[in-house]
């Protein structure tokens, strides 16, 4: 007897249970068609009402089609202006390339300033140019005009642990280089041409955009950053200040009213493609109770996520190692 009633007593906390998780199901799926009912709303709003764009660029630069969906809608709505706010070290050349792309081509609709916070260098420098004026704050950091390509060579540690990776190819240059051997002349001239070629292309936007001179080129080429207060003498940036700054160029040149308000746009994408893994583990953690374990979590897998899925040439500047 004893036993049935336990047996009862379990089925009853089983039942609970599951009714109570079955409740939390259905609110979240009616809080999630809330909030993108509202995030719609919202967009329409903003989309429909005067305005100035703020579009804000930070972290690694890659390539991002629900950001430049954005910048489409932004050259649709009823915008006056666009303040891109930058604080980015690059990325990708492609990825730089597609967002300077995108921002010529909402430049041809509406003003469009750069305002560099923290950092714009490489991509991040890329993207500023993008624009029709770029304000920097006197200490920030922008240029870095270069490309580099980044690959580990662990053919001496293999060696030590008596590993070989034996390869075959249907030609020598095929999948070179690969880390494993030796990097040979061949492959190493074989990638060089790509860096050669996407330099020039880097360096060729560069003097259109902020038309220098041959020797004025040469001198802010060379891979180096400079601070605001110099990429001003040297014809990097255009003005020294903050977004007020910004304001006060689109009122004085394009006529856009300093009380209009600024309102930030954002895109659909949670920055990556494992943004839905570590929004996850962090509402998980969060949920647990562990918040600050939320946020370490957070930071960190970010930026394991950023550097393992840049590859390929980038644009990407890199504090020099200390020795």
């Amino acid at each position: 007897m004893s036993l049935d009633v336990d047996q009862i007593v379990d089925r009853r906390r089983l039942r609970r249970k599951l009714t109570f998780w079955r409740v939390v199901g259905v609110l979240a799926v009616v809080a999630a068609v809330a909030v993108g009912s509202y995030v719609a709303v919202g967009r329409t709003v903003l989309a429909s009402s005067p305005h100035v764009a703020r579009v804000v660029i930070g972290g690694i630069i890659r390539n991002d089609r629900d950001r430049v969906k954005m910048l489409e809608e932004i050259g649709r709505s009823n915008a006056r202006a666009v303040i891109v706010s930058i604080d980015s070290p690059g990325g990708t050349v492609t990825g730089a390339e597609q967002l300077y792309d995108a921002l010529r081509q909402l430049a041809a609709k509406k003003p469009v300033v750069a305002v560099v916070e923290g950092m714009a260098a490489s991509g991040g420098y890329i993207a500023a140019i993008g624009s029709d004026h770029i304000v920097s704050r006197r200490n920030a950091m922008v240029g870095s005009i270069g490309v580099i390509f980044q690959f580990p060579n662990v053919t001496d540690l293999l060696g030590k642990i008596g590993v070989t990776v034996e390869d075959i190819k249907s030609s020598p240059l095929k999948a070179a280089p690969n880390g494993y051997q030796p990097t040979s002349p061949e492959a190493r001239a074989a990638i060089n041409s790509l860096v050669v070629d996407s330099y020039g292309w880097f360096k060729g936007l560069v003097s259109e955009r902020r038309k220098l001179s041959d020797a004025r080129l040469a001198e802010v080429s060379d891979g180096r950053v400079f601070t605001g207060h110099q990429g001003l003498a040297l014809q990097l940036v255009d003005e020294l200040g903050d977004e007020r700054t910004a304001r006060a160029w689109l009122a004085r040149e394009k006529g856009v009213p300093e009380n209009l308000r600024v309102r930030t746009w954002k895109s659909e994408s949670m920055g990556s493609e494992f943004g839905w893994l570590r929004g996850a583990a962090g509402a998980l953690a969060s949920a647990l109770g562990f918040d600050t374990v939320a946020g370490i979590l957070s930071q960190a897998t970010q930026a394991a996520f950023e550097k393992a899925q840049l590859d390929g040439l980038l644009a990407l500047w890199q504090a020099p190692a200390q020795n």
